[in-house]
């Protein structure tokens, strides 16, 4: 969100003098930035004037927000971090592959490569952790199990150095990440708002001015989005990018981390592999199916919870590493009609009838793709709301005009 125009939130108000002091500058920097022949487009003015203008803002939380490690995880998975780094030792690092979720003991990602100044790639495993003395406290250089990794990642220096040793006694790089730098959290978690700094000076513009800010922030936003979809096409192709957009924008604000890591954990190409079952290990790996007593669901559930466990129960045993903790779900401010259970199953069928999403959006109108989303039927959860509420009389769709809106114009 845009510096100038966020209503930003503090432990304590602004004082009214504070306020003024800037308001003047900022005012000026917005007339000087979008009158610079130099910068020619409306995003690359603003992006000149959000640069400009950040110095003289005070940080919206008084300290920074540390996402957890499973937040960490997907949004390094995801390449948002990038694929360039320098690690404590000053080596440069390049990340060639960064693999697949670790299914087994061990580090958190396997079959991954990486490039140490340039030289030949190196094949192996990547461990992410908080703190860089995890390592060590985590007891992963006296574990066979972590033999195999060429680069342990962490946010937070401690006050020594750490020599990261395997239990051959082999030193493993380290890259100290920094969350400040991602744009967006995949985790809501933003205090009530009150008028900050931008206020004053856009109070005063003319009407004109405003809407062209307007516009300018949102050619700059569009232009971000852009390029993190890019290189994540880069990174993952192009199909896999779009089944983790997607999946991200079904979970909505309250539970985009526990959808990308689904999409993540549960590629597209393993569900289409397990078309039969694909609704059954996304259920599974959701913790939604974490008992198997169908006495504790409705009459009108039993059958498909059968089937679910059915699908579900071969493959738990291997797969139990990926199943997400039930503090990561986000229910207690959850329209019903919205409930992630629900747009989990959007989610499976999206997975099977992939070719026909391919060929709707595709097409150079939007109406297909539009038609294709708000056709989704499932014979259960067009009259459930979730896995436990009684049948509903009312037929309800899977995703409502809304949020096919936001996937068309944000994902599409």
């Amino acid at each position: 969100m845009s510096p100038l125009l966020r209503f930003a939130t503090a432990n304590r108000p602004a004082a009214d003098a504070e306020m003024s002091a800037h308001s003047k500058a900022e005012r000026d920097i917005c007339t000087a930035s979008f009158h610079n022949p130099r910068v020619s487009t409306l995003a690359e003015r603003y992006a000149q004037m959000r640069d400009t203008t950040r110095v003289h803002e005070r940080a919206l939380f008084s300290s920074p927000r540390i996402p957890s490690e499973l937040e960490l995880q997907a949004r390094w998975f995801a390449g948002d971090f990038g694929k360039h780094f320098v690690t404590t030792t000053g080596d440069e690092i390049e990340i060639i592959q960064f693999g697949t979720w670790n299914r087994e003991a061990g580090p958190d990602f396997r079959d991954a490569a990486i490039r140490i100044n340039d030289n030949e790639p190196v094949g192996g495993c990547i461990e992410i952790d908080l703190l860089d003395r995890s390592w060590e406290t985590h007891g992963h250089a006296t574990n066979p199990a972590f033999e195999a990794t060429v680069l342990h990642v962490f946010v937070e220096r401690s006050g020594r150095e750490f020599f990261t040793r395997t239990t051959s006694n082999r030193n493993v790089p380290q890259v100290c990440i920094d969350p400040a730098t991602l744009q967006e959290a995949l985790t809501a978690n933003v205090p009530l708002a009150r008028p900050g700094r931008c206020q004053a000076p856009l109070k005063d513009l003319p009407e004109e001015r405003v809407r062209t800010l307007l516009e300018a922030a949102a050619q700059f936003r569009l232009r971000q989005k852009a390029n993190r979809i890019r290189n994540k096409v880069d990174t993952h192709g192009r199909d896999e990018t779009l089944f983790q957009e997607i999946a991200s924008a079904l979970g909505y604000k309250e539970n985009k981390l526990p959808f990308t890591l689904l999409a993540q954990r549960f590629p597209l190409r393993f569900l289409r592999e397990n078309l039969r079952n694909c609704e059954a290990l996304l259920f599974g790996g959701a913790g939604f199916l974490d008992t198997s007593d169908l006495d504790v669901y409705k009459k009108s559930a039993r059958e498909y919870v059968r089937q679910l466990w059915d699908g579900w129960w071969p493959h738990r045993d291997e797969l139990q590493r990926f199943i997400l903790p039930a503090n990561t779900w986000r229910l207690s401010s959850t329209r019903p009609v919205n409930h992630p259970q629900r747009r989990l199953a959007a989610l499976a069928i999206l997975a099977r009838d992939w070719p026909r999403l391919q060929r709707a959006s595709g097409k150079s109108s939007v109406a297909a793709a539009s038609d294709f989303f708000q056709a989704l039927e499932h014979s259960f959860w067009n009259f459930h709301y979730t896995l436990t509420a009684a049948a509903s009389l009312k037929k309800m769709s899977l995703i409502g005009q809304s949020r096919v809106a936001d996937i068309l114009a944000n994902v599409l």
